[in-house]
């Protein structure tokens, strides 16, 4: 049996290398992971007791609407019901917009590099992806418009960009969007939005409410800690929201999923803890780049995206020989840049001192 033609040349989706897996094969006993930019501090205790509180639940379907965590996130955010979705993690509503949006010989435009899944899922379907280099770590978002034609579908904003966590600020994607054809579908990915401390980020939902062809997407998988549990939503008009629903697959959200995300929205104290632990391990990180005399791109997530200077390959292989996993892609099309996720401060400072030794082993140019 054969399958679709235009799918046999896509990669499969490599995550970060487990913990697990570094250990058996390097003989190592500890060993941290900053390759997948998870919280290190968990999820909220609001999160556990919920999952706990649902273990008797098992057996049962869940709400295949989700409705009350889609009634929460609606108020949270001031926006009606029927302008929510969720998904498993909101990669699942990227597969869901290009499967409602797309047909053969559609075009979509995304910067390069950035998050896979866009290209991925708009390859399956039969759309042309057409990539537009970033600047200096940054989206090129004039070269993103001039690209734009009468079959472009979607344009994939990603917002702090993922790999390199740089950010547009809300003026700059108010300038975008006014220029954008109201024919075409923009995509706020804004899966480290809680994470921004710049005072300058956009008012997503703010420009969701003013432009009908704009959906904002947001995940708990970050700052929320709930990543194993796969939930993420979007936000948009009534109407963009209607077609992803109706190529939604029943129950896509877990029960235990709905119940943590749920408690894990009202715990704010949380969030603003996490949100300020994180602002100063990128200060510090930040401070060490300096002194190691590596350049680095604003951070505006939680991860940093570093110019070791020498081949990222043999840096990462340095460093998990040392224990410590971070994040290396040859897709990139930047050989010499590695990604590093924001752990707690004793974490950072393990990544560091690994890292100096790294650097000393790897010739700069090896």
């Amino acid at each position: 049996m054969q399958p679709k033609k235009n799918i046999v040349h896509l990669p499969v989706y490599k995550p970060g290398k487990p913990m697990e897996e570094v250990k058996r094969e390097l003989g190592l006993t500890e060993v941290i992971k900053l390759a997948s930019n998870e919280n290190p501090f968990g999820c909220s205790p609001k999160a556990k007791e919920a999952i706990i509180a649902h273990v008797d639940q098992t057996s049962i379907y869940p709400d295949g609407g989700a409705v009350d965590l889609t009634n929460a996130v609606a108020a949270h955010f001031g926006v009606e019901a029927n302008q929510v979705i969720f998904g498993a993690g909101s990669d699942e509503i990227i597969l869901m917009l290009a499967r409602a949006y797309f047909v053969p010989g559609d075009e979509t435009i995304m910067a390069s590099p950035t998050f896979p899944q866009y290209k991925h899922n708009a390859e399956i379907e039969g759309a042309v992806c057409i990539e537009v280099p970033c600047i200096d770590g940054y989206h090129d978002l004039q070269g993103m418009l001039d690209k734009v034609s009468e079959r472009t579908k979607i344009i994939w904003l990603c917002n702090p960009n993922n790999p390199t966590g740089t950010m547009h600020s809300h003026q700059e994607v108010v300038d975008f969007l006014n220029k954008v054809p109201s024919h075409v579908l923009v995509v706020l990915d804004e899966a480290y939005a809680e994470y921004n401390v710049s005072g300058q980020y956009p008012d997503s939902i703010g420009l969701v409410k003013q432009y009908k062809n704009v959906i904002t997407l947001r995940t708990f998988s970050k700052i929320y800690g709930l990543a194993t549990l796969r939930i993420g939503y979007g936000i948009g008009h009534p109407e963009v929201i209607k077609s992803i629903n109706q190529v939604r697959e029943p129950f896509n959200t877990t029960g235990f999923a709905q119940k943590a995300a749920l408690a894990a929205l009202q715990d704010e104290q949380f969030i603003a803890d996490c949100r300020e632990t994180n602002a100063r391990g990128i200060k510090y990180l930040s401070a060490q780049f300096d002194e190691l005399k590596l350049s680095y791109y604003p951070a505006h997530g939680n991860f940093v995206m570093v110019d070791v200077e020498r081949p990222g390959g043999l840096v990462f292989e340095a460093l998990l020989r040392k224990g410590v996993i971070v994040r290396h892609d040859p897709g990139w099309g930047m050989p010499t840049m590695l990604r590093v996720t924001v752990g707690s401060q004793e974490q950072n400072e393990k990544f560091i001192g690994a890292l100096q030794s790294a650097l000393k082993e790897v010739a700069v140019n090896a």
